[in-house]
């Protein structure tokens, strides 16, 4: 299951086959967040993307919960919050081993 999710988050675009569909990019406290909920059960299950703007290339964070939505916009929306508070909750931190991609 692990490499599946590295897959399924390991920094590819959005136009790669199996990856999730990002949502519109969110600004908060420098950081930008992007929901990108995953089909589960006949559901949506809770995940995104924190990204981190770097001069060396950007530091990305995914996260995947296991809240589950009826709709993917309801997952979408739920995405932005669960981005917002890991970033309250951890801030800069979850960017200081410098690895390019990592979970948060």
């Amino acid at each position: 299951m692990a490499s599946f999710l590295s897959k399924l988050f390991g920094g590819a675009s959005n136009k790669e086959p199996g990856s999730p569909e990002r949502g519109d990019p969110v600004t908060y406290e420098g950081l930008i967040i992007q929901a990108a909920p995953v089909p589960a059960e006949g559901q949506w299950r809770l995940a995104g993307v924190i990204i981190k703007e770097a001069e060396g290339g950007n530091l990305e964070r995914s996260y995947l919960r296991a809240d589950l939505f009826a709709s993917r916009e309801e997952a979408m929306e739920f995405g932005i919050r669960k981005g917002r508070q890991i970033i309250d909750e951890q801030g800069q931190r979850m960017f200081a081993n410098g690895e390019p991609v990592g979970r948060v």
